[in-house]
């Protein structure tokens, strides 16, 4: 297992198969304001690809190879809370994420015998293994993070694989897998409604 920190890109004939693990830290939780730091990255191996994008560079999200991957149709993007990370994403990065999973749908249709569906609560449940949050609100546009920032980062995608294994098969035993699957579809949408001014609103409401 290692942690491998990029600056601006992924570096080049990385090749992580095609069902990965993604995440994001950023400045806060409001991608039109917050500026995405970190993105993070796992084939499910037990390593993990981190690309830190500096305030300073002339264009900091000039990212071809890591833009390529998350808009790659043949390639599964594993998230947990997907709805934020793809809005931050196509923020800063300019680009679609598809296909998409979350676990945290995938739990929320799965696991309805309970209101716990973090990702420190499904590790935990599902796998067994309790993961820190500690650096959770700390300063991801940092210049040098920290070795404990680096290990929180890795952290959360380095289970998202186990994750969906265990959900699907839950999924699967319950009748939810289509359901599941057309929530994802819509996810990108979702994300694009966000960004456009309809964050806090249920257009599905009468």
């Amino acid at each position: 297992m290692a942690n491998h920190l990029h600056h601006g890109d992924l570096p080049d004939g990385l090749d992580l198969g095609n069902i990965i693990a993604v995440d994001s830290e950023t400045m806060g939780l409001n991608p039109l304001r917050d500026r995405l730091c970190l993105v993070q990255i796992s084939a499910g191996d037990g390593d993990c690809h981190l690309v830190q994008f500096p305030i300073d560079a002339a264009i900091p999200y000039d990212s071809p190879r890591l833009k390529a991957l998350l808009a790659d149709e043949a390639v599964t993007k594993l998230f947990h809370f997907a709805r934020f990370d793809l809005a931050t994403l196509h923020r800063y990065l300019g680009v679609a994420c598809g296909p998409v999973y979350c676990t945290k749908i995938a739990s929320r249709l799965a696991r309805t015998f309970t209101d716990r569906h973090s990702l420190k609560d499904l590790c935990r449940e599902l796998l067994g293994i309790d993961i820190s949050k500690q650096q959770q609100t700390s300063d991801w546009g940092a210049e040098n993070l920290t070795d404990e920032q680096l290990k929180y980062a890795a952290a959360d995608v380095l289970h998202l694989h186990a994750l969906k294994r265990k959900l699907d098969e839950i999924l699967e035993r319950e009748g939810r897998a289509q359901l599941a699957a057309a929530c994802f579809r819509f996810l990108p949408v979702r994300a694009e409604l966000d960004l456009s001014g309809w964050a806090a609103d249920d257009i599905f409401a009468h």
